[in-house]
């Protein structure tokens, strides 16, 4: 069922004013993302013409944009990559949660630089954990993981992190054995801490000695060099917050958080609340009051403006894997993971012969999209095509890894 209020309804009565107004500040990306979100399930789309094999019911299905920013159309993307991935979950292993975030000035330094950054972030904070993970003094093991990157806060400002999933354990270098970390811990978040935070600054520090960065507005003086070493100085011995979160209880406790964390845009449309033309209303959590549930007023121009922050670079992939989960060699090292801990690998999943996106969904999510929603007995068939009047763009890298 269609929510009450969607992103789309504030982007199609104030975007176009937007884009006047900011006309010299929204990137290419950004009028993309604006227009997908738009357009999605519309005329100009396109779509066909469904009728109730019972009750006779028709309906007109419009086409989806298919866009990575658009809270509607991530459903049976994420239902498909999580099926992927219970395919690589190792039962009787515990899962931990680690979170690795960049302090404000650098937060602020990324928004001008998304590609630099964020593909820093991602390296320095894989590096950290593989490289402690590695040492003898820790755990010893190679591992193996997932990063998913996030910009956004409950409150949709700009806090770039990165959370990563990673099996409590990992392969000894001799590749004989499984060594697993001990009950309810898995490294520890100061050392981890201290290592992303010298590798992310040295790898800042290379960025702009090698003419990688950009600088705008209140950024501009950092152009000068001395500038840029004054302000780097204090990032540089400054607190980093790495968080490492309780261990989950199981392979199902796994595939819930990945649920929840991997296809996910900055907003979805269920935590709007109302719109009157010119305020947006919307649920938040306060994590810094214990997650108080509460609600915020922006204008709608403002509200646009956040959205459209977390907006990523054309082609940048949110979803990366690293060590024994790596796309290079997963097959042959979950293999060996799996004859070190005595397991066997789930029965493989395979769609049906000629299974179309609305028997893939309910086969994956178990809600079916082609119930009637008047007699709830009949099934909507398709009986004709609207051509739209406008060309659908295509999905892209949305959450390739």
């Amino acid at each position: 069922m269609r929510p009450a209020l969607e992103v789309a309804d504030i982007f199609r009565r104030c975007g176009p004013n937007y884009r006047q107004t900011h006309a010299d500040a929204l990137s290419r990306a950004q009028r993309r993302a604006m227009s997908a979100i738009e357009l999605c399930r519309t005329a100009a789309l396109g779509g066909h013409v469904e009728q109730c094999d019972a009750c006779g019911h028709q309906r007109i299905a419009y086409d989806s944009c298919r866009h990575r920013c658009c809270p509607k159309c991530q459903s049976l993307a994420r239902a498909q990559w999580l099926e992927r991935r219970r395919a690589e979950l190792l039962p009787e292993v515990e899962y931990f949660h680690v979170v690795f975030t960049l302090p404000e000035p650098v937060a602020a330094l990324a928004y001008q630089n998304k590609r630099v950054l964020y593909d820093m972030l991602f390296r320095t904070s894989a590096a950290t954990l593989r490289a402690i993970a590695a040492d003898p003094k820790h755990l010893g093991a190679e591992i193996g993981f997932l990063s998913v990157l996030h910009t956004w806060g409950q409150n949709l400002l700009h806090h770039p992190h990165v959370h990563c999933v990673v099996p409590g354990g990992g392969i000894a270098p001799d590749g004989e054995r499984w060594i697993a970390c001990r009950p309810g811990f898995f490294l520890p978040v100061r050392v981890l801490s201290r290592l992303f935070r010298r590798l992310f600054v040295e790898q800042l520090r290379r960025a702009f000695d090698d003419g990688g960065l950009r600088f705008h507005g209140q950024l501009e003086p950092l152009r000068d060099a001395r500038a840029f070493a004054a302000w780097l100085a204090p990032v540089a011995h400054t607190e980093w917050v790495v968080y490492a979160k309780p261990p989950f209880g199981g392979a199902a406790q796994v595939l819930d958080y990945l649920g929840r964390y991997t296809h996910r845009v900055a907003i979805s449309n269920n935590r709007l609340l109302s719109f009157d033309g010119h305020a947006v209303q919307f649920r938040w959590k306060d994590y810094r009051h214990d997650a108080r549930h509460s609600t915020m007023t922006l204008t709608a121009e403002e509200f646009m403006r956040r959205f459209l922050l977390h907006v990523l670079p054309d082609g940048f992939k949110r979803i990366r894997s690293y060590g024994w989960l790596a796309n290079c060699h997963r097959t042959q090292r979950l293999a060996t993971c799996r004859q070190l801990l005595g397991v066997e690998p789930p029965a493989a999943a395979s769609a049906e012969p000629g299974e179309d996106y609305r028997e893939r969904y309910q086969r994956l999510t178990g809600r079916s999209l082609r119930d009637c929603p008047v007699c709830g007995k009949g099934h909507m068939l398709r009986i004709e095509d609207t051509p739209g009047s406008l060309p659908r763009a295509p999905p892209g890298p949305a959450h390739a890894r």
